[in-house]
C-alpha cells in the first residue's frame, strides 16, 4: 500500500507498545516498505529482520546497524520463516489473510504482535480500496485473539497521518490476564 513515498516518522501504535519487546529482541517488520518500522527499532536496540518484496526498498536499509534485510514474495511460494521464531512481529499498511497464522506461528510465546492496517471504509480516502486488502469489522482482533491476549485494539476513522480507516492491535502471545499497557 503506502511504498517509498510514506512517512518517514513511525507509527505512534508502534512507538507506544514497542516497550514490551523485550531489551535487545529479535523483531520481524513484516512487509517493512520503505523500511521506518526498522530504522526505528533498530535505533532503539533491538535486532531487526526487514523483509519485503521490493529490493530496491530493501536496499535502502544497507548497512544500518541491527538490520538484516530478506527479499521475499510474502503471498506465493514458501513460507520463508518456517521455523524462525521472532520476540515481536510489527506489520503496518499490509494485510494478506492467508499468511497471518503464520505470523502468529512465528512469535515467540509471550512474543508481541503489532499490527496496524487498513478496513473496511478506507476506500472513500482512496488506496487502499479492493475489499481483499480491507479487514472486515472486527477481523484482526477475532484472529489474534485465540492465540494471544489482546492488550489493545482499536478501529476506526483516523485524521493522522492521513485521513484513513484503520484497525490496530497490539497482543501478547500466550494468554496472560496480568500484563498491562505500557
Amino acid at each position: 500500500m503506502m511504498r517509498h513515498g510514506a512517512a518517514l516518522q513511525p507509527s505512534a501504535w508502534v512507538t507506544r507498545f514497542a516497550s514490551l519487546i523485550p531489551e535487545g529482541g529479535e523483531v520481524l517488520d513484516f512487509a517493512c516498505g520503505s523500511g521506518r518500522h526498522t530504522r526505528w527499532l533498530a535505533s532503539k536496540g533491538f535486532r531487526v529482520e526487514a523483509v519485503d518484496r521490493d529490493a530496491v526498498a530493501l536496499e535502502l536499509l544497507t548497512g544500518v546497524p541491527h538490520v538484516k534485510t530478506r527479499e521475499a514474495d510474502l503471498e506465493e511460494g514458501v513460507w520463508p520463516f518456517a521455523g524462525r521464531h521472532f520476540d515481536a512481529i510489527v506489520v503496518t499498511n499490509y494485510l494478506f489473510r492467508p499468511r497471518l497464522g503464520l505470523l502468529l506461528q512465528a512469535l515467540n510465546h509471550g512474543g508481541v504482535l503489532i499490527y496496524e492496517t487498513f478496513m473496511i471504509g478506507n476506500e472513500r480516502f482512496g488506496k487502499p480500496s479492493n475489499p481483499d486488502f480491507l479487514l472486515r469489522s472486527h477481523e484482526l482482533f477475532e484472529r489474534v485473539a485465540d492465540a494471544c491476549t489482546v492488550l489493545a485494539y482499536e478501529q476506526g476513522e483516523v485524521a493522522e497521518p492521513k485521513p484513513a480507516v484503520i484497525q490496530r492491535i497490539c497482543a501478547v502471545k500466550g494468554h496472560n490476564p496480568s500484563l498491562h499497557l505500557p
